[in-house]
């Protein structure tokens, strides 16, 4: 009895350990799969923190990840709005769709903290009340003078021409991660071909939310941009005040003044150079 009890004991106890770890495997697979996908969701985030505005393809390429993928992990991170698309004009503004680019959305910023942009805003505010906001606007010219002492001999290579010149500011832009794109647009008749302009699309900004606060980081960089192509620029739309996009008219009717990149450190007449007409977003 004991030896027959025993063998069925035995058998019983080896048919349990044969199906108890796959009773508990199937839990524990679940969990398992869900940590995965968690940590692999936060490769994704990273990486669009740290990359973006960057297109599925690319980040699937930086990961390693299958294009079926990475497109899974970036739905249930744009579903969850803690990343967003922007749709970003085609360089050479040719024919075909904007290209589809992932950023981190205000709600993903706040997830990942943004103490940074406290602290920056905060001694911003202390620097207007403490020397007034000509110190602030210094601060943003001495901040956008190592762009303009970068990107002036690279544009100067392109010549007079206002379209190449503005092409070669956005190659230059799109290089240090703004997304930024060139469309020309010629005036027809009875418009003269002096109307003829060229329109410069940001569809990044680093500074973003500092800029929404302090608009004058965006006058700064529009008088940057006036002095690097060689002709008065307006602003029509930026990121910062609800815009979709950066854009700059470029007058293409008229010749460049080149060879005199000098940064303006005092206020000025920034009508001559930056007009926010706003676009609605």
């Amino acid at each position: 009895m004991y030896s027959m009890s025993h063998s069925s004991s035995a058998a019983l106890a080896g048919h349990g350990a044969k199906h108890a770890p796959q009773a508990s495997h199937g839990p524990a697979a679940g969990l398992q799969a869900a940590d995965a996908d968690e940590r692999t969701r936060d490769r994704v985030l990273n990486a669009v923190l740290e990359h973006g505005p960057i297109s599925a393809a690319e980040l699937g390429e930086l990961l390693g990840f299958t294009p079926a993928a990475v497109r899974r992990h970036l739905d249930h991170l744009a579903r969850s709005g803690v990343i967003e698309v922007k749709r970003v004009a085609r360089a050479g503004a040719g024919a075909g769709r904007p290209a589809r680019r992932y950023v981190l959305s205000s709600q993903g910023q706040s997830t990942l903290g943004d103490d940074y942009l406290d602290i920056a805003s905060l001694a911003l505010q202390r620097l207007g009340e403490t020397a007034g906001p000509d110190a602030v606007r210094q601060f943003a010219v001495e901040r956008f003078g190592e762009m303009e002492r970068r990107y002036a001999p690279e544009i100067d290579a392109a010549g007079p021409d206002i379209t190449a010149r503005a092409q070669a500011l956005s190659a230059a832009l799109s290089r240090d991660g703004f997304v930024a794109s060139t469309a020309s647009i010629e005036a027809r008749a009875p418009l003269p071909a002096a109307l003829s302009s060229v329109q410069l699309c940001q569809g990044h900004c680093p500074i973003q939310q500092l800029a929404a606060q302090f608009p004058v980081f965006c006058d700064v960089e529009t008088e940057l941009f006036a002095r690097l192509v060689g002709v008065d620029v307006r602003r029509l739309s930026t990121l910062a005040r609800g815009g979709h996009v950066c854009t700059t008219h470029i007058p293409t009717g008229r010749p460049a003044a080149t060879g005199h990149h000098r940064p303006a450190t005092t206020p000025g007449n920034l009508d001559e150079v930056s007009n926010h007409l706003q676009e609605r977003p």
